[in-house]
């Protein structure tokens, strides 16, 4: 089958989304070719939780942050460490933190999205100053209620006539003719092949983290090794196949090393594909151990501040695990899930049934985690709860008496009270809990062992993969660009193919909440550049070319 269309969209996901939104908007003829089932628009972000990094909102003044672009943008380049020739990546830094209240937030508040009151306050920085102010919006419905908004905006539009949307369609190659591509070809879930001939083709088909192989072939090089136990927080159709497509004809691909993981994934409970792994938001008051039951030092492991450096620290341990130990009261009151899956009160909007749980803890989610996650282990003492931590592993590295030495050490310190606290990690606590986002969410120096909040839990954890941060390069109207700095003829590409902009806007680590923003943002970005032609903005901002070595893309 051949199909003739003006501009071609590879990925049905947010960005992809986005994109044919906005060209509709602009009354272009659209394709958008998905891989997937009609289930599968909207891509990842039916799954996601749904927070967005934003700038200088009216709900963050609200809550008295006082925040500008001029702070944000320095909070972003302390944290992303761009090396010195990363130009595109700099401007989309730039580039979003300008444009990220009226395009994202205004922006989705005129389709009717929302987002929850308080205002989170995450990716602090540990080494080096992260979000200096809480920028972290969650959206009220998830990015699930989002992605679903959006998605019936695309199919209501009142120019649907103007677009197709073809499912079941895998795209294994880009057509060109000298330098301009001209299409792209593919095979059918049903085996058939297919071909399009556009004026402009879209490249949106997500990252690389779906493919462990892949993951592992371009890990951080200072890093070492990835470990041998990784788990798949992503899908296995981000594959970076269209990465390939891309390179062979020119495009230049970097970055690939810059990937948002988190340090603390278990094994889905209902999986879909083999290793499939769910993020745990870690508790912070449970103690950090190594597959001995040693807690993790000297510096303890606090989530809130650096989840780059929590990936670091946990990747180079002797084995490919870790353990957190708590007990159940930490655990209802601290304890979350990453996704829609598991916030149904977010997801559907169940307003006071939250905030029971935000109040009183969330016992019901522990004992489905404790029921249905092979990963956590529950005991009423510490010497069975080493028997079932070894018997999870499958070796006898946890002595009993270590562990609970290292538990009575930390029960200890907080026993002697606060003006006697000799602890990172209580300290961390209290620097936490002078925010109410976090103060609701934290229990206040907890001790491990208290007989009142038995049974004793662990939660073996393993480094779970995400998103992509680098990617195809960009300039700020999506165009993808060679080794020259030069754009290739017909070609663009969005969202986390892009590297959320530039091949890598985030540099090496996430303000967190980038990637739905930085799907939108893209999107857009590309529609207007396709209608409009190349803004003299991106012209003027664009680096005089020069030559440079073109990153190949791992297999």
């Amino acid at each position: 089958m051949r199909y003739r269309t003006e501009t071609a969209i590879i990925g049905g996901g947010l960005a992809g989304v986005v994109t044919a939104l906005e060209l509709l908007d602009r009354n272009r003829n659209v394709l958008l070719l998905e891989r997937g089932g009609a289930d599968g628009v909207g891509g990842l972000a039916n799954e996601a939780f749904g927070g967005v990094h934003l700038v200088d909102t009216p709900l963050q003044r609200l809550q008295g942050v006082r925040d500008s672009r001029t702070l944000a943008l320095a909070d972003w380049h302390s944290f992303a460490e761009f090396d010195a020739d990363d130009h595109w990546p700099r401007q989309w830094a730039e580039y979003y933190v300008e444009r990220c209240r009226p395009d994202v937030y205004d922006w989705l508040r005129r389709y009717g999205v929302s987002f929850f009151p308080a205002v989170q306050w995450v990716e602090r920085g540990w080494y080096r100053p992260g979000n200096s102010v809480p920028r972290y919006h969650v959206v009220w419905g998830t990015a699930r209620h989002l992605t679903q908004v959006l998605v019936a905006a695309l199919r209501e539009h009142p120019q649907r006539n103007r677009l197709q949307v073809l499912c079941g369609h895998t795209v294994h190659e880009l057509t060109y003719h000298g330098r301009a591509v001209t299409g792209c070809a593919g095979e059918t879930a049903d085996g058939g092949a297919f071909a399009v001939d556009a004026e402009h083709i879209v490249v949106a088909s997500g990252g690389i983290t779906g493919n462990l192989a892949r993951v592992r072939a371009n890990w951080p090089r200072d890093w070492g090794a990835a470990p041998d136990m990784l788990l798949n927080g992503s899908h296995p159709e981000a594959d970076g196949a269209m990465h390939d497509a891309v390179a062979a004809l020119g495009g230049r691909v970097t970055h690939l090393d810059q990937m948002w993981n988190y340090a603390a994934g278990v094994r889905h409970p209902r999986p879909r594909f083999d290793g499939h792994g769910l993020s745990l938001i870690p508790c912070k008051s449970a103690l950090w151990m190594d597959h001995r039951g040693v807690r993790i030092g000297p510096e303890p492991l606090v989530t809130g501040f650096d989840t780059r450096h929590l990936v670091q620290r946990v990747a180079a341990l002797e084995k490919p695990y870790s353990w957190q130990v708590l007990n159940w009261r930490i655990a209802a009151r601290e304890l979350a899930v990453s996704g829609a899956e598991h916030n149904p009160d977010i997801r559907d909007r169940r307003f006071m049934s939250f905030l029971v749980n935000i109040l009183s803890g969330n016992p019901r989610l522990i004992r489905q985690m404790v029921m249905e996650c092979a990963d956590f282990v529950t005991a009423k003492s510490v010497s069975e709860l080493a028997e079932k931590m070894n018997q999870l592993a499958g070796s006898s590295d946890v002595d009993a008496g270590v562990l609970e030495a290292e538990i009575r050490r930390y029960d200890d310190n907080i026993s002697r009270g606060p003006r006697f606290h000799n602890d990172d990690q209580l300290r961390r606590i209290a620097q936490l809990r002078r925010w109410l986002g976090d103060r609701v969410r934290t229990c206040r120096f907890q001790r491990i062992l208290d007989p009142a909040a038995l049974p004793l839990i662990a939660v073996r954890l393993r480094v779970v993969t995400r998103k992509t941060l680098g990617g195809i390069q960009t300039d700020l109207g999506g165009r993808v660009l060679d080794a020259f700095g030069m754009p290739l003829q017909g070609l663009y590409a969005v969202g986390e193919s892009a590297g959320f902009g530039g091949g890598g806007s985030s540099g090496k680590r996430s303000m967190e909440g980038t990637c739905l923003s930085g799907c939108i943002l893209t999107g857009q970005a590309a529609a207007a550049a396709i209608a409009a032609g190349t803004p003299a903005a991106i012209q003027s901002r664009a680096p005089k070319p020069v030559v440079r070595d073109v990153e190949g893309v791992s297999t």
